[in-house]
């Protein structure tokens, strides 16, 4: 005991001498307002399977096995391990994100469907494809990966927010539907191709009620009512299983579900943690309150923070209040559990896909949503002169109770050009409201190989951890931890201040900064009235410091022709003046 008590001490001490350090740089460096998460998301989106392959031995879980040479619809290997040895080398803190969105983990189909008209072998690698919610898909990785994940992503400030799919689960494939006898497969299956996928199945058989069943799920299918393709509620998307969330009435588990946790030996332990649930709620086992047990067990159970959700406009808005609800209760309940955890006691997030929706507040701000992906700026992200009028549209809009998330490349879309990554980065990483990085703009990942027939399989490439474009890689650095130290980026009050260069401040409360861009040769820049006439300033970008005199400062700008203007801190050296 004595030689614990001596060694802890000794932490003790060179814990007090680095946080005095980090003191007095934190002093020279000047004051920082990041602002709540709420107000100024920094949301790094990442389809695990593409990003970095921590666990060699789950790579080929279920049987899942590669597709020649391409492989752009199979499993390559990345998982929640992978994520955490990124955590580990400190790339997420470096990037100055604060939230990591991650594909949905839970389990998907085991085998393969008939991907697009050229008919490539296409997995659920990105998680949209459910199969059973109540556990995790092996080539993710154990509950024991997880719980390391989100422990390390708390450690470094970083919340972990989860896609869910409340609309649909995945379809039913060859090797699922026989391994948990839906019996509407022909034998020889395991030898299908693509060509001859479905010349495997008896489309015809009613048989197909043992699959999801027409109490749960809308379907073109022997056995099941059809959607109506006209209504965004009842709809079978992309002939996906819909499910019947809107139906009032008490469901039994399918018949395949059943089947699966038998097999597994938790059938028993499974429904009776579904009767205690309904019991402790007072809800009906309806199909809309099971998803929402299934999908907030996540957050009760590892503190999951916030969720993605997936085509909020085919579930009513009431579904995804209740979901929020239960979600937020089951948040509280796990940070009372796990204190030391917890990065604070902010509550569940919510950000919501809707296609086409931007800046605007709509009615799903009431049900459940903080706030909403903007797919407004992708295709207007570029430096030109109605740049300001975008900035200026967003910081009004803006507000921490109904933010929203713009991003410049969608694994839905396309990825912004390549070789314009400097200039795609500025405009979104300084734009108003909250951002999402799509994995690998940050490095300038290529984009990959995908038939005609499915563009999206092309920004679904490998992150490029041998090919990583470095001088993209700082700039992404740099601005999104100027982001991170200034809520006003996203929440302050937008002024031009001049054209040429195009120079804009941007003040909430205390905090203020002054940005410039394509600043190409060394020059004077106007500060307005963010900043006073003898304040020391910085730029966040050279670390250079300056000394304003009649409303401006002299800069030397970096490279890239960003300036980025904060308070400074005290320094015994002397700062630069404007000449």
């Amino acid at each position: 005991m004595k030689r614990s008590i001596v060694k802890s001490g000794m932490f003790a001490a060179l814990a007090a001498l680095g946080l005095a350090a980090a003191s007095v740089a934190a002093a020279e460096e000047g004051p920082v307002y990041p602002g709540s998460f709420a107000e100024n998301p920094i949301v790094y989106f990442v389809i695990t399977d593409r990003f970095y392959n921590g666990n060699p031995d789950n790579d080929r879980s279920y049987g899942r096995e590669p597709d020649g040479e391409e492989e752009v619809g199979t499993f390559h290997g990345g998982d929640l391990a992978g994520l955490s040895h990124k955590l580990r080398e400190g790339y997420f803190r470096d990037l100055g994100i604060n939230a990591l969105w991650i594909t949905a983990p839970y389990e998907q189909i085991h085998g393969w469907v008939v991907g697009g008209e050229n008919a490539f072998r296409h997995y659920a690698y990105h998680g949209y494809y459910a199969l059973d919610y109540t556990q995790l898909d092996q080539n993710m990785g154990t509950s024991e990966e997880l719980r390391e994940f989100i422990r390390l992503a708390h450690a470094d400030g970083i919340r972990v927010v989860f896609d869910i799919v409340m609309n649909h689960p995945g379809y039913g494939d060859l090797w699922t539907l026989d391994k948990y006898g839906v019996d509407v497969v022909w034998d020889g299956f395991e030898a299908a191709t693509p060509r001859d996928y479905h010349s495997h199945i008896n489309y015809n058989s009613r048989n197909w009620t043992d699959w999801w069943g027409d109490a749960w799920v809308r379907s073109d299918l022997p056995g099941y009512r059809s959607g109506n393709h006209r209504d965004p509620l009842t709809m079978q998307l992309a002939y996906l299983p819909d499910f019947r969330t809107e139906a009032t009435e008490a469901v039994e588990l399918p018949v395949f579900l059943r089947n699966k946790w038998e097999q597994e030996g938790r059938l028993e332990s499974e429904q009776a943690a579904l009767a205690e649930w309904f019991e402790q709620t007072g809800r009906t086992p309806t199909v809309r309150n099971h998803l929402i047990k299934w999908l907030t067990d996540w957050v009760r159970e590892y503190g999951v923070d916030g969720f993605r959700a997936d085509t909020v406009k085919h579930v009513e808005k009431e579904a995804w209040a209740e979901l929020k609800a239960e979600a937020v209760s089951a948040l509280e309940a796990w940070k009372q559990a796990n204190p030391e955890q917890a990065i604070d006691d902010a509550p569940f997030w919510m950000t919501g896909e809707y296609w086409g929706h931007g800046v605007e507040r709509s009615d799903f701000f009431d049900y459940g949503f903080d706030n909403m992906i903007n797919f407004g700026l992708q295709e207007r992200a570029n430096l030109s002169s109605r740049l300001d009028a975008i900035y200026a549209r967003y910081a009004e809009a803006a507000t921490p109770e109904a933010n929203f998330l713009s991003y410049i490349s969608s694994h839905d879309t396309h990825l912004y050009p390549r070789e314009r990554l400097i200039e795609g980065g500025t405009v979104l990483l300084l734009a108003p409201g909250g951002v999402k990085i799509f994995y690998g703009d940050e490095t300038a990942r290529p984009a990959g190989p995908a038939p005609a027939s499915d563009p999206d399989q092309a920004t679904r490439s490998p992150m490029n951890w041998d090919a990583i474009d470095e001088d993209v890689l700082a700039h992404w650095q740099t601005l999104t931890q100027f982001r991170a130290r200034h809520v006003a980026l996203a929440q302050g009050e937008h002024r031009r201040l001049s054209n040429r260069p195009y120079t804009f401040s941007r003040t909430y409360g205390e905090d203020r900064v002054v940005v410039a861009v394509e600043v190409n040769e060394p020059q004077n820049v106007a500060v307005g009235d963010a900043f006073s006439d003898g304040e020391t300033v910085r730029d966040f970008y050279t670390r250079e410091r300056m000394t304003v005199m009649d409303g401006q400062v002299f800069v030397e700008p970096h490279a890239n022709g960003v300036v980025l203007l904060e308070r400074a801190g005290p320094s015994s050296g002397s700062p630069a003046s404007a000449p």
